[in-house]
């Protein structure tokens, strides 16, 4: 019996349903073709399974590749299907109405569900609809099989007609042109889209979509909503999940809520941070009011989860067309620990994401003259750089449609080319007045002040629509590769009624959102590199911030070096390193003055290679802007020797890290690199800030290389020697660092 088989999907049975296996999850597909539904009394065509059957193996899947699959069954429960890849399990009942009954963490074998809710709610012409669901609960304490069965369908509930099993399909095509390690693409794993019509076959239908991958406790979730009639018809909001979750604690009083143990977001982000958290727009966590025999006096514990817009999209939707909302993705911890909680979300992101992970050793430049270009291209070249964008500063602008600049910027990107390097620049999009027709008007005060980075243009409005045109053009026409664009779309709203890429106030932030989208993922699709300083990592771009303040770059040498350190160690605990990039300011940034800068670069030079070695070290790139990299063969060859170093082990600097000591100017710090697929495991940089030499016994945590008992370890490029680890994988080793030094440490 074939493997995926086994696991559920390709059984005889379903040989009609799966022969059309095909991307089911962008605006091409046809979710309104029903003949690939089975209808909900066909759950018998599913092979079946019990808890017994599906579970965990005995390892762990952040260490060892998880081989069981994920697959859909049907449970010994009469019109029930289950969703598992042996991490976890969702569950739903199919009549007499369609709803998740069960949503099981098998790692701790915890219930993360306590009660029934619809499955999504739609807001059409106005008319609040429920999507699925059941009602006649007892108790939303917890939720009992048997409570199942005696429930009845919301007669006024958009009603379950089909569901249809495939394959993942990738949401937007991506474009391989570096190395990113081996994550497949789209992440295999098994959709699920179940059907809901209205009863009186309005010809509206809106199709929820899963997908559950293989090897980790993630699933997504969307919706797509088909009009089948012939008229337009409004999406006014819409929630595509509700989830009535086990509260995560339980306090008579309302005080600071924790939430549950799971990690939710949606590619729906914005905002101009560098966290996930900063950028969340679509996830509430909220009472739920049928929950009344809480702890809370008040009710008001937040365990109630709706996955939702802040305000719209307030779409039409002309008459055979499908609207597709945003995805939605859920990670079950099976911890609270912080190091295994941001591995897991690390995880996550090499695995949708995976785009994130090409890591090109860039710098600015700052001049856009071609004399100036090219010295530093060649530059970049001979020391091993991978990439280099004109910087803000540089006069660069990718707007300018004048034929001569274009053939001028073309003629710089063939040359980087034939050097090895791709060229690309900035550009400012963001944070910037255009014009009282342009900009976004803020609803409060009917002007133009007071956008989220004080005016912003409407990506909405005549020239926000021809920034993305003269963006595509340009990149097109010149073949650069690689774009920093900064400011992004920050969320803004608009109340304009005069621009033409939206109505008014309510569909002003999902037309601009998608607007940005789409030209990010246009990029993605031609393997131009995307820096952006906000999250929009789920849409393609590459590298966001790794979290810092730009001022702190005009700060004296010795304190940037530090505060460097702790920059990287502070935002890789959910990031990975390629994801955040550093700052490196060559020359004078911020009104920095002489204590702050590199340059001359040659007098400066033991700064610079401890800035290069712990950036190289950490598997975090940095913009290092200024008009050259080296001043002297000297400094060449300290810029060489660490973009070499680097370039030894980039597999295992580009993994995770188990943050083990940070940085604070009293006492060695230190970061470990951590991958069991690798050779090197293991790889820990070690820095001594003082200014006398230092000999210090450190621990250092294994267990994520993977290693049990012992370990050979070596010193730079010493003798490897064996040493033993301890019962919770730990090594000791007594180092010794000269004044101002570092060390690394080869795990194998």
């Amino acid at each position: 019996m074939d493997r995926r088989e086994f696991m559920g999907i390709s059984a005889g049975s379903l040989a009609a349903a799966v022969a059309s296996r095909k991307s089911s999850g962008d605006s091409s597909a046809k979710p309104e073709a029903t003949a690939e539904f089975l209808s909900p009394e066909q759950t018998a065509a599913l092979p079946s399974t019990t808890l017994e059957e599906i579970k965990p193996l005995h390892t762990d899947w952040l260490v060892k590749p998880f081989e069981q699959l994920a697959g859909i069954y049907r449970t010994p429960r009469k019109n029930e299907i289950a969703m598992t890849n042996g991490l976890i399990r969702r569950t739903w009942r199919l009549l007499p109405n369609a709803a998740t009954v069960g949503f099981d963490n098998l790692m701790t074998g915890a219930s993360i569900l306590r009660g029934v809710k619809p499955e999504a709610y739609v807001e059409l012409n106005w008319q609040h609809l429920a999507v699925g669901g059941l009602k006649g609960q007892p108790d939303y304490a917890y939720l009992t099989p048997e409570w199942v069965d005696q429930m009845t369908a919301d007669p006024a509930a958009l009603r379950c007609t089909g569901f249809k099993i495939g394959k993942t399909a990738a949401p937007f095509p991506w474009k391989r042109t570096r190395f990113s390690g081996r994550q497949a693409w789209p992440p295999p794993g098994v959709s699920l889209v179940f059907r809901y019509e209205s009863r009186d076959k309005t010809g509206i239908a809106v199709f929820v979509h899963y997908e559950m991958y293989d090897g980790i406790p993630l699933l997504s979730k969307w919706l797509t909503l088909h009009n089948g009639s012939k008229s337009r018809v409004r999406l006014n909001r819409f929630t595509n999940e509700v989830l009535a979750a086990v509260e995560y604690e339980s306090a008579v009083n309302s005080g600071l809520w924790h939430y549950p143990n799971i990690h939710v977001e949606s590619d729906y982000a914005f905002g101009g941070g560098m966290t996930s958290e900063t950028c969340n727009k679509t996830v509430h966590w909220g009472p739920d009011p049928d929950y009344t025999t809480q702890v809370n006096y008040n009710l008001e514990t937040p365990c109630l989860l709706q996955v939702r817009p802040p305000i719209g999209p307030d779409i039409d939707i002309l008459p055979g067309k499908t609207f597709q909302s945003y995805r939605t993705y859920e990670l079950v911890f099976d911890s609270t620990d912080r190091e295994r909680k941001g591995l897991a979300q690390r995880r996550m992101y090499r695995t949708i994401a995976p785009w994130a992970m090409e890591n090109p050793i860039f710098m600015h430049i700052t001049s856009e003259k071609p004399e100036v270009v090219k010295s530093a291209i060649d530059q970049a070249a001979e020391v091993g750089f991978e990439m280099a964008i004109l910087s803000f500063g540089s006069g660069f602008d990718p707007e300018n449609q004048d034929p001569k600049f274009i053939e001028e910027m073309k003629s710089l990107s063939d040359y980087a080319r034939q050097k090895g390097i791709v060229l690309g620049g900035y550009s400012l999009l963001a944070s910037r007045n255009i014009s009282p027709e342009d900009d976004v008007i803020n609803p409060k005060t009917g002007t133009t002040k007071g956008a989220i980075f004080g005016y912003s243009p409407c990506l909405g409005s005549r020239w926000g629509i021809a920034y993305f045109q003269k963006l595509r053009s340009f990149f097109e026409k010149t073949g650069m590769g690689v774009l920093e664009n900064d400011g992004s779309y920050p969320g803004d709203v608009c109340a304009s009624t005069h621009h033409p890429g939206h109505r008014g106030l309510e569909d002003s932030q999902w037309t601009q959102w998608k607007e940005i989208r789409d030209f990010y993922r246009w990029c993605r699709a031609r393997g131009i590199y995307l820096n952006v300083p906000d999250w929009y990592f789920l849409n393609g771009s590459n590298k966001d911030g790794m979290g810092y303040r730009e001022t702190d770059w005009s700060l004296p040498r010795a304190q940037q070096v530090i505060i460097g350190r702790q920059n990287i160690f502070d935002g890789t605990w959910k990031k990975t390193p390629s994801m955040g990039w550093m700052f490196v300011p060559l020359v004078q940034y911020h009104g920095s003055g002489a204590a702050a800068t590199i340059e001359p670069l040659r007098k400066h030079l033991e700064t610079y290679g401890q800035i290069l070695a712990q950036n190289l070290g950490s598997g975090a790139q940095a913009a290092y802007r200024g008009y050259q990299l080296y001043d002297s063969d000297e400094t060449r060859a300290v810029v060489k020797k660490w973009v070499a170093f680097y370039k030894a082990h980039r597999a295992i600097l580009e993994s995770d890290i188990i943050h083990v000591r940070r940085a604070d100017g009293r006492d060695l710090d230190a970061i470990l690199h951590v991958n069991p697929q690798l050779r090197e495991k293991g790889f820990a940089m070690v820095y001594n800030p003082l200014d006398v030499p230092v000999t210090r016994t450190m621990t250092f945590p294994l267990y994520y290389t993977g290693l049990t008992g012992a370990a050979t370890i070596r010193e730079r490029d010493g003798e490897a020697r064996p040493f033993r680890l301890n019962n919770r994988a730990e090594v000791e080793l007594t180092l010794s660092l000269p004044a101002r030094g570092l060390t690394w440490i080869i795990i194998e």
